[in-house]
């Protein structure tokens, strides 16, 4: 009898730690949703399989909700505007850019409604116009304005996050948006083009959607973190290797759209409105390793646009270059 129970308690005692054993590290990952190659790998499991995590995905809708989930520790891993970034960075939140997930071109524009007698920069004086505060969007639409000679004090800034600028646009709240897709096609329906980030880059205000990271994770999980940047980038590579294979039909793009809720058949044109920059070349002046510059002169911008009290010195500390060194 007791050698039966003695039996029974090293089986329970296995049966425990191989439990344990395979039991995955949870982690949450914050995204905006945005219909780009990566979401193909999210839908496969593909994360999950090289890093081990079971992964918990989280959709913000701005990067200002991203940049409080990580200083509370809610999540590890996110997906973060070059503007929050430099705001979250200012404030000292612990996090690191690790990787570039998309440049921000056309993606990212000013929409303006059919009636509201918008047809170029100037005529946004006295408009409303909706834009998620503190976000890229929010920059490159703050940079057209110092361009063009408008003082911030003429527009009237709608603060909306974005799954609430399509409503209101629809019911007459405002004239105009700069938002990302897919919101920016929806209101395209009504809507026309104006200027996109593609453009307030060359006017010297560019932004892109980076992938950040907690500091200390970071440090304590290397070889997962390079399997994780791995796998985004060869999501993106898939998408860079055959572009007009990605059509409505195809099965990556049906995969997008059920994750994101994208229409199939804006899918496409929304994907050539983005900049997916291979991780090797990601490393250069124009991206990562200028990734410390960039920040510290949307920091300053947005001191001088009364957004952030200060900006630091040093930005380099919130840049992780070592992670796409090894995944490259």
């Amino acid at each position: 009898m007791r050698k039966t129970f003695k039996s029974l308690l090293i089986g329970t005692a296995a049966l425990a730690i191989t439990a344990g054993m395979g039991m995955a590290e949870t982690i949450i990952i914050g995204n905006f949703g945005s219909p780009t190659p990566m979401q193909v790998a999210r839908a496969n499991k593909a994360f999950d399989a090289a890093t081990g995590w079971d992964i918990e995905w989280r959709t913000f809708g701005s990067g200002t909700e991203v940049i409080a989930a990580m200083a509370s520790g809610d999540v590890t891993i996110a997906e973060l505007g070059s503007s929050p970034l430099a705001i979250g960075a200012s404030q000292g939140v612990p996090l690191q850019l690790f990787m570039i997930a998309q440049g921000l071109g056309t993606a990212e524009s000013l929409i303006a409604k059919e009636g509201s007698g918008i047809e170029k920069l100037e005529d946004l004086k006295g408009k409303k116009v909706a834009v998620p505060v503190g976000s890229t969007s929010h920059y490159s639409l703050m940079g057209a304005l110092a361009h063009s000679g408008i003082a911030e004090s003429d527009v009237t800034i709608v603060n909306l996050p974005a799954d609430q600028i399509a409503a209101a646009w629809d019911s007459g709240q405002v004239d105009a948006a700069f938002i990302w897709q897919p919101v920016q096609s929806q209101i395209l329906k009504t809507g026309k083009f104006i200027v996109g980030a593609d453009q307030t880059a060359k006017w010297g205000y560019p932004t892109f959607d980076g992938w950040v990271v907690n500091a200390e994770f970071a440090a304590a999980n290397a070889d997962k973190m390079a399997a994780f940047a791995k796998v985004m980038n060869e999501a993106n590579q898939a998408y860079l290797s055959n572009p007009d294979a990605w059509t409505a039909d195809s099965a990556e793009v049906k995969t997008i759209a059920e994750v994101t809720g994208a229409d199939p058949a804006q899918v496409p044109d929304i994907l050539k409105g983005f900049t997916f920059i291979p991780l090797a070349d990601q490393l250069g002046d124009a991206w990562l390793g200028g990734a410390v510059a960039n920040m510290k002169t949307t920091a300053d911008f947005l001191v001088k646009a009364g957004r952030i009290d200060a900006a630091i010195d040093d930005y380099s500390p919130y840049v992780n270059t070592s992670i796409a060194e090894a995944a490259k």
